[in-house]
């Protein structure tokens, strides 16, 4: 899953980050209301946390114009502001949930879990693919072989492949899903990832492989 963070707050910009990157989340950050609005206009992002007081547009007008623009990514807004009124504007703007500073990381991990199941009415915790299954509650993988833990990044590069089973996608595509926009990782890490993954789903004696089509990316399909 991968998440965009707008705070003009650079330190706890910075945190929350890093909170979402060490609980699996892909997220990438931007400090003002003109960058979260190009940004999040590309439709990448499974979800938006949107500071409200920002420089260039505040929260809320980005979320309009966001809406306008028929982008449905669910969003939740950091606040300072308390009042019913204030709570009562970003909702009726298109959040999907508010919360209010200072916050506890679990709060906050919580809201976000809840946001994302909301999406599209909802989303799963198990993803199946023929007759193996992505938790993605414990990033495990299991199959009738038994079962494996996979590493945060492995977990992402897999769930991107089993939410598009049979789908080519390109390298390109998963560097930006799973490391994001502005990542300085060369492109080979994700061969590295996909190897891994093709190592355990082989002790699992899965019968789904990941095939590499030269000149355009990766699919996941069943076993020839």
């Amino acid at each position: 899953m991968r998440i965009l963070v707008a705070e003009d707050d650079v330190r706890l910009l910075k945190s929350l980050i890093h909170i979402l990157q060490i609980n699996n989340f892909s997220a990438d950050g931007v400090s003002n209301g003109v960058d979260a609005l190009e940004y999040a206009g590309s439709g990448e992002y499974d979800a938006l946390v949107l500071d409200i007081m920002m420089p260039g547009l505040d929260g809320i007008e980005v979320l309009k114009k966001l809406r306008r623009k028929g982008i449905t990514t669910p969003a939740l807004f950091l606040t300072a502001r308390t009042e019913v009124s204030q709570r009562v504007e970003g909702l009726d703007a298109g959040a999907d949930d508010y919360l209010a500073k200072p916050f506890s990381t679990e709060e906050l991990l919580a809201r976000v879990r809840a946001m994302l199941r909301r999406r599209d009415s909802f989303v799963p915790d198990l993803i199946q693919f023929h007759s193996v299954t992505l938790n993605r509650s414990t990033y495990e993988l299991f199959s009738e072989g038994g079962t494996v833990a996979l590493s945060g990044k492995e977990f992402q590069v897999l769930e991107v492949l089993m939410v598009n089973p049979r789908s080519i996608i390109s390298t390109e595509q998963l560097m930006v899903k799973v490391w994001g926009w502005n990542t300085g990782v060369d492109t080979s890490v994700v061969w590295v990832h996909v190897s891994n993954l093709r190592k355990k789903l082989a002790a699992l004696n899965a019968p789904v492989r990941i095939r590499f089509v030269r000149g355009a990316g990766y699919i996941l399909e069943e076993e020839a």
